[in-house]
């Protein structure tokens, strides 16, 4: 119980007279007290081993509404049943959150201490809470304060760390973690969608988002039009008054195209439409998009969140109006929600996502830039790249062209499977994102759904290779690439 005061202390929390005399008053000398209702109290020695029990619960009773009081003001101090939090989002006599910068936050932004003073942060692997009494039990179902926990599905310690880091990052209000970014795509539009809605999309959409577009939001009465996402008068052709919402990649997979969020965002928001901006390929380090007027942004946490191809993972992000009052209650009652080990992975790649993504990016450029005018290429896609169409605006919105590449192989499909056949050090596979460099043919995996009018239409070709570039030596990874596409020659 001195632990709960002295952090508090630490803190700057003001207690009652009672706890001003026992942190007073000389450690080596017990003394009598009076409590606060004027009763007189047994002899209290000022050591942290030897506090009477007989007063322990009035003293507990003085520092939970003590507590609860520095946490409607907005302190760092969270009391628990059973310990306290301190929120390493600003620590005693420490900046405030707003003025860190970046990578700061990326390590200790959210961050949640139980009294044991852990370094890494805690695993809250529990699927319930329980209650000191009856009536805290029906409290907290009324109503559940800050760091107060009923179920996980609802809400968990290792996830709200997650939620408020990324956060952080972004820009927002607030966020709320799911089981997988298709979960915080789903959740995303469908919790805010009624039967009659209308809603306007970008063509150019993995094709896990197109079936909730084309398949499961027209079974319950929600209209769906499709527009080029980088044509602007599409999308104010297609804009109605009972728009009720606008979806779109700010980078397409697998094209890398581009969406204007700015420009987007303006004409959606003369309808009153809400946007949502699935940002996977832009990534959280390079994303702007809520200064740029998007309303909603989705992650699939599992690519370069974790970064490590470890665990499924998905984010929503926006205000605090909309994650907590339309998203929260359809993800906890539908079963979206992330797990709390999936939340600690997440919060490790966080750590190191602004490094990795800069490093994957840097690789990407010069591998890109390596590859142009290969005889084996028909094009190199890259938006990075000067010569790319969109230079000028992905210098705008992002500041960089990403970790992703595309590759339109002379010689279709033959000559796309003999180049993954061939190489040594990128793996084929269909995650991106990744430490490790990966190669996918979209054609035949990620976008085997569409047919070849669609798929043509998007500019997806036989021969189109969609490369995630990694972490390994940079000079490794040309190396290995040239070499595969000589294979393809021979």
């Amino acid at each position: 119980m001195v632990w709960l005061i002295r952090c508090a202390e630490q803190n700057g929390t003001t207690f009652s007279p009672l706890f001003e005399q026992i942190l007073a008053w000389p450690p080596e000398m017990p003394v009598p007290l009076m409590g606060c209702f004027g009763e007189p109290l047994d002899l209290l020695c000022r050591s942290i081993y030897s506090i009477p029990v007989a007063i322990c619960n009035r003293i507990a009773g003085h520092v939970k509404k003590s507590a609860k009081e520095v946490r409607r003001q907005g302190s760092s101090f969270r009391l628990t049943a059973f310990g306290a939090f301190l929120m390493g989002a600003m620590p005693p006599g420490g900046r405030n959150v707003t003025e860190r910068k970046t990578r700061t936050n990326l390590v200790h932004g959210g961050t949640r201490r139980s009294q044991y003073g852990e370094l890494s942060e805690a695993i809250f692997l529990t699927q319930g809470f329980s209650y000191d009494t009856a009536e805290q039990a029906e409290e907290r179902f009324i109503e559940s304060g800050a760091d107060e926990y009923i179920y996980a599905r609802y809400g968990n310690p290792t996830v709200r760390m997650f939620e408020e880091r990324i956060a952080l990052l972004e820009g927002t209000e607030d966020a709320f973690a799911t089981a997988s970014g298709m979960a915080a795509v789903n959740g995303a539009l469908v919790s805010m969608l009624r039967a009659g809605d209308h809603v306007v999309a970008a063509r150019a959409l993995f094709g896990s988002c197109l079936y909730i577009l084309e398949n499961i939001l027209p079974r319950f009465g929600v209209e769906v039009d499709f527009v080029d996402g980088a044509d602007l008068v599409q999308w104010q052709e297609a804009l109605r008054p009972d728009t009720k919402a606008v979806f779109f990649e700010s980078m397409s997979n697998p094209t890398l195209d581009l969406v204007d969020i700015q420009a987007v965002s303006e004409l959606a928001h003369t309808v009153g439409a809400t946007v949502v901006v699935d940002n996977v390929f832009s990534t959280p380090v390079y994303s702007r998009a809520i200064a740029q007027g998007a309303d909603v942004v989705v992650y699939s946490a599992t690519k370069h969140i974790d970064g490590q191809g470890r665990a499924l993972g998905g984010v929503v992000l926006g205000k605090k109006e909309f994650i907590r009052g339309t998203l929260e209650p359809y993800m906890k009652h539908t079963g979206g929600s992330m797990s709390p080990f999936t939340a600690w992975i997440m919060l490790k790649g966080l750590e190191t996502i602004d490094l990795r993504v800069r490093a994957q990016s840097e690789t990407a450029l010069a591998i890109a830039t390596a590859l142009q005018g290969h005889a084996g290429l028909d094009r190199v896609l890259y938006p990075g790249l000067q010569s790319h169409p969109q230079y000028e605006l992905t210098q705008r919105q992002l500041g960089a062209g990403g970790t992703m590449i595309a590759l339109d192989l002379k010689g279709g499909k033959a000559a796309a499977f003999a180049f993954l056949n061939a190489l040594q050090i990128v793996l084929i596979s269909n995650n991106l994102g990744d430490a490790k460099s990966i190669a996918t043919h979209p054609a035949t995996t990620t976008h085997q759904r569409l047919n070849a009018e669609q798929r043509d239409s998007l500019g997806i070709t036989d021969g189109l290779i969609r490369l995630s570039c990694g972490l390994e030596d940079t000079t490794d990874l040309i190396d290995d690439i040239q070499h595969a596409l000589d294979a393809v020659k021979v």
